[in-house]
């Protein structure tokens, strides 16, 4: 055994093992067909901080809290559990697919290789349109926080001007580049954790109204049926909230040692982002002082009511402000997921405005056309749609199932792709639980995305009750006429399919890439 202490590596030992491993990243590539021009310069903490601040805990709890408790009350909050443990199947997929294909825009390039061009056409423009629009509720459901701490009666205007304000400075921060992106992720992330865990924390150990046993009452909102109806419709709190982990892989060519770093960013994202949301509603739940006037809807805002009674009128606002730096930092995760992914559909001329949504900046190293126009297709979807009744719950509720619908279409082709013989070859496998997680995975996804689906309001009109449905089923069809009228596939340059062995192209392992 040698107990000599090991020699501490010179800054240059660092500079080259960094300079190599990024060699190595864009061999990888190149065998895939792609030259990156992004800088690698997103550290393994940034890019998992980006997907925590996608997913975001503290703005899906701070904003769907009192739904969850009006619909299936404190027993509510176990929905979360089990959507973390079904997501995080997704996610153990996501991670193994994206360590053999760490390539820019996240779905799109994991299902053109796991299944053909035309599939993975319609998944990106599934997710495309579910990420704008995505952007465009959270930066909406600001404006009722931004309210509160400003003392302004929200409205349909303030929420517009505060929606907008955050888009601005969220467009401006990702134009500046990858590096400040980091750092503002990085910072958002430092946020979230001090307002949900650390709050939820000193809420269960310092402002408890209410004993353990109130997760178990549900305050009679189940009606006069099952009690599983109403905590169906609960579990929509949770099945918002688990998604994000994706946009680790969304920036995968700005991360050195992608194939290893980013599956594991991507499951972090879940298991961290998961357990502070959990403890977040716990304390919430626990702490609130009149239980059956928040679910009854008589205290509409508990949250509020919460951290005035803990904390008092500064400490309240304190909390507000990071809960609006959180809301930025989600917009900032969002809106850089989806300027990668629209830039990698463009990349490979697969949508209109290829010339221009491609083009990249060599000296901010980011899409400007592609960031742009993640910042301007939300806005107007706030402009249009900011003023109508429910307007938060109708723009959240289509994005969400949309981006259900193309996460599955991956996961689907991932199990497809095994059946046919592909055998995951990134530094990151599950091994031989790969199959079983797989259909795991797509037993829960379609199970969530029928319960985003599902119809509840029976005495609304039909148009209503299934506008949900009807929202992705009209880009879905929209994406199909253009696929079929427009033939956007024929203009591909690089391998489709070839994760199966024996297809044209096929990368098992990581050969050089040839025309």
């Amino acid at each position: 055994m040698n107990d000599t202490p090991p020699t501490p590596r010179s800054g240059s030992s660092l500079n080259n093992e960094h300079s190599g491993r990024i060699d190595e990243d864009a061999r990888q590539l190149k065998a895939l067909g792609y030259e990156s021009h992004f800088s690698r310069t997103m550290s393994l903490a940034a890019n998992f901080s980006l997907g925590f601040t996608y997913l975001s805990p503290l703005v899906g709890v701070y904003t769907l809290f009192s739904f969850v408790l009006t619909t299936g009350g404190p027993p509510g909050i176990w929905t979360y559990l089990i959507a973390m443990g079904g997501q995080l199947l997704v996610a153990l997929i996501f991670a193994e697919v994206l360590s053999q294909y760490p390539i820019a825009g996240g779905p799109y390039p994991w299902a053109l290789r796991l299944w053909g061009k035309r599939y993975a056409w319609v998944t990106a423009w599934v997710y495309m349109w579910a990420l704008l629009i995505t952007i465009a509720g959270v930066v909406y459901g600001a404006g009722q926080f931004a309210g509160a701490l400003f003392g302004v009666q929200a409205s349909p205007g303030w929420d517009i001007g505060v929606a907008l304000a955050l888009l601005i400075i969220a467009t401006a921060i990702n134009f500046s580049g990858t590096k400040n992106l980091s750092r503002a992720v990085t910072g958002g992330f430092a946020a979230e954790i001090i307002g949900v865990a650390g709050v939820g924390l000193y809420l269960i150990i310092f402002d408890r109204h209410n004993s353990f046993g109130v997760l178990a009452n549900s305050y009679g909102t189940q009606g006069h049926g099952s009690y599983l109806a109403a905590f169906l419709a609960a579990g929509l709190g949770a099945v918002f909230l688990f998604f994000g982990f994706e946009a680790c892989g969304d920036l995968a060519e700005e991360v050195p040692n992608a194939s290893r770093s980013v599956p594991r960013a991507t499951v972090f994202t879940i298991l961290v982002g998961g357990t502070s949301a959990i403890i977040a509603l716990l304390g919430y739940v626990l702490a609130v002082p009149n239980m059956r006037a928040a679910v009854s809807g008589k205290d509409a805002d508990p949250i509020g009511t919460v951290l005035n009674g803990a904390f008092g009128t500064i400490g309240s606002k304190v909390i507000l402000v990071i809960v609006l730096i959180a809301f930025l930092s989600c917009t900032l995760s969002l809106q850089a997921a989806a300027s990668r992914m629209i830039y990698s559909y463009a990349r490979d001329r697969m949508i209109a405005g290829s010339s221009l949504l491609g083009r990249f900046s060599e000296r901010l190293h980011v899409p400007p056309v592609a960031t742009l126009v993640a910042g301007i297709i939300p806005a107007l979807v706030v402009v249009l749609f900011g003023s109508s009744p429910n307007a938060l719950t109708q723009i959240i509720s289509f994005a969400v199932l949309a981006i259900y619908v193309a996460f599955q279409m991956v996961v689907f082709a991932a199990l497809v792709a095994r059946l046919r013989g592909w055998r995951p070859a990134g530094k990151w496998t599950l091994g031989r639980w790969g199959s079983v997680v797989n259909v795991a995975a797509l037993v829960y996804g379609v199970a969530a995305a029928v319960n985003l689906a599902y119809p509840r309001t029976p005495g609304a009109p039909w148009y209503t009750n299934y506008s949900v449905l009807l929202g992705t089923g009209v880009v879905v069809v929209a994406g199909l006429l253009y696929l079929t009228a427009g033939r956007p596939t024929r203009h591909l340059r690089v391998p489709a399919g070839d994760a199966i062995p024996g297809r044209r192209g096929h990368t098992a392992a990581q050969p050089e890439y040839t025309e």
